[in-house]
């Protein structure tokens, strides 16, 4: 089997897609939540309650990830987990930087679609961008984070 084909079969797995959402899902609700509460209830700067948040759901969405989505996948020990922590943040800021260049491509098109008040192409904008940061970080997690394709 060559290198490709090992990368695609284990980036195919269904179970470990299916994984990865459901960590992905949970980190939202959890940056949601401690943004909001750092915003609205403690009075921290909106800025920084999000980059609190965001960073609280990173190392969440990690330790779920190294335990549950990836477990078995990387080396066992101290440094190997640093790696792999430091490597995760480098990934979902790259993955970040792809959601937000996708939302702003996507909103040039300057489409409106108004629906009960709401402009529902600003809403599908925001699921293209998420979906695409989304694919990004699964690809590169999967690959550089924890090295699934390595014999």
């Amino acid at each position: 089997m060559t290198a490709i084909q090992r990368r695609l079969r284990a980036l195919a797995s269904g179970v470990r897609f299916g994984q990865f959402l459901s960590v992905g899902i949970v980190g939202a609700v959890l940056d949601t939540t401690v943004t909001l509460t750092l915003t609205n209830t403690v009075g921290v700067h909106p800025d920084l309650s999000k980059f609190v948040g965001a960073e609280a759901a990173i190392l969440l969405m990690f330790l779920v990830n190294d335990r549950w989505t990836f477990a078995g996948e990387g080396a066992v020990g101290l440094l190997p987990a640093l790696r792999r922590l430091l490597t995760s943040n480098v990934v979902r800021v790259g993955g970040l930087t792809v959601q937000l260049l996708t939302y702003h491509v996507v909103r040039q098109f300057s489409i409106t679609i108004p629906v009960l008040g709401v402009d529902l192409y600003s809403v599908i904008a925001i699921g293209i961008a998420i979906g695409a940061g989304f694919i990004v970080n699964y690809l590169a997690e999967s690959l550089f984070t924890w090295r699934v394709h390595a014999e």
